[in-house]
């Protein structure tokens, strides 16, 4: 059996806003925060992006785990993706809400 896949994160003092807000900068990504906020709990990285091409969607998760935004874990061939909300409300409060607030999927904009 292969070891189980690990992955690096940054620790909480860490996240810094540039790095969070670029991350945030892209509609795709901005979705994918979104996802997590309203599932609450993991999802498996091919919910996120759902129709991406596999190296799209590494970028794109590997960017938002790189930046602070999210926590991902291996389990089995799944990669599971959770948003870091007490990270991020500690160290930014209430950007993230407003961000989520400010801004819709489907708004486009």
């Amino acid at each position: 059996m292969s070891p189980a896949r690990s992955y690096e994160h940054p620790d909480a003092a860490d996240i810094t806003l540039p790095r969070v807000l670029f991350a945030l900068s892209d509609p795709l990504r901005l979705g994918m925060i979104h996802r997590l906020a309203d599932n609450g709990g993991e999802v498996d990285s091919r919910e996120l992006g759902p129709g991406l091409p596999k190296s799209t969607l590494t970028h794109h998760t590997r960017l938002l785990r790189e930046s602070g935004l999210t926590w991902t874990r291996g389990e089995g061939r799944k990669c599971l993706i959770s948003l870091r909300r007490e990270d991020l409300d500690a160290r930014f409060p209430g950007l993230l809400d407003t961000v989520l607030e400010g801004w819709r999927p489907e708004s486009g904009v």
